[in-house]
């Protein structure tokens, strides 16, 4: 089994807070993880669990094993009963580990009944510090999650198929999202066909014979459920035209690559979109790490102006910015450096940061130019965030 990263994140909250809530994406882990740190296990998607769960209860609680409470937006209910155990014996933490894919129902129980009670823990798919160095185009290609064909190859892409299926068919629809199964995947299409690019509902909901409203709001559940990340522009005082609108990715590569039919590395590579599709597979590794670190940030933003400077991904960490370029090249040339220290510069960053498939590492003060691996390893390694893959 591959190590989590995030299980320590996860142990230290418990040390802090009564409960805590493992929050993300179906058939991310959740399970998985949790059961590596208690046995006492209740799945609330079935009615013989809530039954079961009912009657030992008044036990339950008066032990000392966490007890673990997977798809609790299934079973509401519960949450009072857990925010009166907490009350009851509010010195007593680690009491509670709630499993849940996000949904409108699940955030408004935490947030009305558990504030103050609960810490809240992203779990992501893999990383590319949770594989083996030579498993990172592969990673790319199959997207992060564990039975999609990271550890079993030949799932893919059939298990990603099946994932957005069900997504469309029955778990969206439960969560809320009012539309149809077709319409839902079409939207799913969509989105990939538009990756990266700046959002325009308008498009999209002509395409799909809905408002652009109704198509903002189907985005928003998406987001909910993990699967699409809205990145916001960066807002500066600069004497030039910003983009002003959103850019939209598919969070997991393999559900991107899956609904492009795009099957092996082969194809990928000569794709018109590759760039694209790489460079928000960085972004996404990155911001997977941040989480995993459990240091606030503030982002993510880009950067585009009208005479074509631009910058793929902004964040400030303990008061320093980082402006960062993702080339799809094994060799960056000067102007790529100068491209990025201009637009940079712009916003006053403090970190210009060129990635690439360069093998080398290259940084000074403020810039660096690096791979993935050594960008998250050594360069993030002042805020100790590689502690945790020691």
């Amino acid at each position: 089994m591959i190590k989590r990263l995030m299980t320590k994140n996860i142990i230290s909250r418990l040390k802090s807070f009564p409960a805590v809530a493992i929050l993300g994406p179906r058939q991310v882990g959740k399970t998985t993880l949790a059961k590596t740190l208690s046995q006492t296990y209740y799945d609330l998607e079935l009615e013989q669990e809530r039954l079961r769960l009912d009657i030992q209860w008044n036990e339950l609680i008066k032990s000392k094993e966490v007890i673990i409470l997977d798809e609790a937006q299934n079973y509401p209910e519960i949450f009072p009963r857990i925010r009166s155990a907490i009350d009851n014996e509010r010195k007593h933490n680690g009491r509670f580990l709630i499993l849940g894919s996000v949904s409108p129902g699940l955030m408004k129980e935490i947030s009305e009944l558990l504030t103050g009670r609960i810490a809240i823990c992203e779990l992501n798919p893999f990383s590319i510090l949770e594989v083996d160095g030579e498993q990172d185009e592969r990673l790319w290609l199959m997207g992060g999650y564990p039975d999609g064909g990271i550890i079993k190859k030949e799932n893919f892409p059939v298990w990603q198929g099946n994932y957005l299926e069900l997504l469309a068919m029955r778990d969206l629809p439960v969560w809320g999202l009012n539309a149809r199964p077709p319409v839902i995947k079409r939207f799913f299409s969509m989105l990939a066909a538009s990756h990266g690019s700046i959002w325009n509902a308008s498009q999209i909901g002509k395409s799909l014979g809905i408002s652009y409203h109704t198509v903002n709001s189907y985005l928003g559940y998406l987001e909910q459920a993990y699967l699409v990340r809205r990145v916001l522009p960066y807002h500066a005082n600069i004497k030039k035209r910003l983009v002003k609108s959103p850019k939209v990715y598919w969070r997991d590569s393999g559900l991107l690559h899956t609904l492009l039919h795009v099957n092996i590395t082969k194809e990928l590579l000569v794709q018109p979109w590759v760039g694209v599709s790489w460079e928000s597979w960085i972004i996404e590794q990155i911001l997977i790490f941040l989480n995993i670190s459990g240091f606030s940030y503030d982002g993510p933003y880009y950067l585009s102006t009208n005479d074509g400077y631009e910058i793929d991904l902004i964040f400030s960490l303990s008061g320093i910015t980082y402006a960062i370029e993702i080339k799809l090249s094994s060799s960056p040339d000067r102007g790529d450096r100068e491209r990025i220290e201009k637009a940079a510069g712009m916003i006053g960053a403090d970190k210009k940061v060129l990635i690439s498939k360069t093998p080398d590492h290259i940084e000074n003060e403020s810039f660096v130019s690096t791979n993935l691996r050594d960008f998250l390893t050594k360069s993030l390694s002042s805020y100790r965030l590689n502690r945790l893959v020691e």
